[in-house]
């Protein structure tokens, strides 16, 4: 286990149990550390099999580390990070994100919102020290329920970030499949005026990533926006802190698109996006760009720095999480700032734009003329085979033998990967995961389709080498 992009992951069954009770000490060392010395721990989890024992296991931790832990239950991410914000209290949310269901992992939340990689480093150090002897299993302690309470506050925050009606007219399709929004998405749609209909809810754990979407889940919403005459598809991932919308051709509206559309609705004067999301997002735009590398701890740090220069500052990720890094005046209120990534305000914001101008989402895409970008992974492939291949292409020249099929390398970005600009304006970004068995491969390319020949191409290189 280990952290990596957002909190500390690792294979279910190996985060079961002890593991699980040793992060939370470290979580809950650097609490006191830092001056949280006791009060409610707010604890969320999603929908996988294995996160509601995780989330006890980690709840005995917190009542034996002399804490009072509240379980929120199954709620997004979003949600729980705001109820906290609000109280003034920590919390942690047990889910795995988009990976895949035999995998899971935990986020951790200061009183000021999501921790960032020095409370990493020192909860890493705390695990270490403690690993030999930290005691297990603590004795059972009771814990406050503030599932309801949370949802509530929730509620009344995307409540009032579009007027009443602003939706009305608009046919909208929801896949819940197992997110842990499926309910409530529907709910915050339909309190807008919009005509919503629920598609795709699951039983069983569905690994959804906005930012490789499978050709199998494409193929089931271009089949449901043809069958409802959808106007939009929207979902989220398993905590719903990544949103994912899809247009009424059936279309991927993607992530950096959405980070776009919500900067734009909150007129943005600093956008603080990591070095994947589209290159076309610049200054043109009216607001200054500040690049980082993938994950919301580096975003929220490149946010904190923005917020001296003053006025509005949003983040956002290629995967569509948009981080809100200050007050903003929407609809004629205040809408908090919410440091971690969020999927309902940026679904509002795309949805609301496109109402208050009378585009459809393929319109909206249409106008910003961004560059087309294309994403994928592959999935299971060994954390030490992906190290191996990137210091391999560390290599000028091994990089420009990889990447020989696609041109003539012009220059290379190293903020987070490899990211290479051919001499024909192409961009071809490689980046191992973070914190699991995953390689990605992003473009960008005049067309849907090169972009998405080069993803294809590129992995499939990167798959041959990595069995070298």
């Amino acid at each position: 286990m280990k952290f990596g992009s957002s909190g500390v992951r690792g294979l279910a069954s190996e985060l079961a149990g002890r593991p699980s009770g040793l992060y939370t000490e470290g979580f809950a060392r650097r609490l006191r550390s830092t001056g949280f010395r006791q009060g409610e721990v707010f604890v969320g989890r999603d929908l996988r099999d294995s996160s509601q024992t995780i989330a006890e296991d980690c709840m005995a931790a917190l009542a034996a580390s002399g804490f009072l832990p509240v379980d929120c239950g199954p709620i997004p991410t979003p949600a729980l990070a705001f109820y906290a914000r609000l109280r003034g209290a920590a919390a942690l949310m047990v889910t795995g994100s988009h990976i895949p269901a035999d995998r899971n992992g935990i986020k951790f939340y200061g009183p000021k919102g999501e921790i960032d990689k020095a409370d990493e480093a020192a909860i890493t150090q705390a695990v270490a020290e403690l690993s030999d002897h930290y005691p297990w299993p603590p004795a059972h302690a009771d814990r406050q329920s503030g599932h309801e309470l949370a949802l509530a506050a929730f509620r009344d925050r995307v409540g009032g970030i579009l007027p009443p009606g602003a939706l009305s007219g608009m046919k909208l399709g929801v896949y819940q499949h197992s997110t842990v929004a499926g309910e409530l998405l529907v709910e915050v749609l339909r309190s807008f005026g919009a005509d919503v209909t629920p598609v795709g809810k699951t039983q069983v754990f569905v690994p959804v990533d906005t930012e490789a979407v499978g050709h199998e889940t494409m193929a089931r919403v271009k089949d449901w926006v043809r069958e409802f005459k959808f106007d939009a598809v929207l979902s989220a991932d398993a905590d719903a802190d990544r949103p994912l919308v899809i247009d009424e051709h059936g279309e991927l509206f993607r992530g950096d698109l959405i980070g776009l559309a919500t900067a734009l609705f909150l007129k943005a004067d600093i956008v603080v996006t990591p070095v994947t999301s589209n290159s076309g997002i610049s200054e043109a735009f009216g607001f200054s760009v500040r690049r980082t590398k993938v994950g919301s701890p580096f975003v929220i740090e490149g946010m904190d720095a923005a917020r001296q220069a003053g006025g509005i500052v949003v983040g956002f990720e290629a995967n569509g999480g948009v981080l809100l890094g200050s007050d903003c005046l929407v609809n004629g209120k205040t809408l908090s700032a919410l440091p971690t990534r969020d999927s309902f305000l940026p679904i509002l914001a795309v949805l609301g734009t496109s109402a208050s101008t009378g585009k459809s989402l393929s319109g909206l895409r249409e106008t910003w003329n961004l560059p087309v970008c294309a994403s994928e992974r592959l999935e299971n492939f060994p954390v030490e085979a992906s190290r191996g291949l990137m210091r391999k292409l560390a290599d000028r020249d091994a990089l420009r033998q990889f990447l020989a099929p696609f041109g003539t390398v012009a220059d290379v970005d190293e903020t987070d990967g490899l990211r290479a600009r051919m001499t024909s304006g192409e961009i071809i970004h490689l980046r191992p995961s973070g914190n699991a068995p995953e390689f990605r491969c992003y473009a960008e390319a005049e067309s849907a389709g090169r972009a998405e020949e080069i993803v294809a191409l590129a992995l499939k290189r990167a798959w041959d080498a990595g069995r070298e």
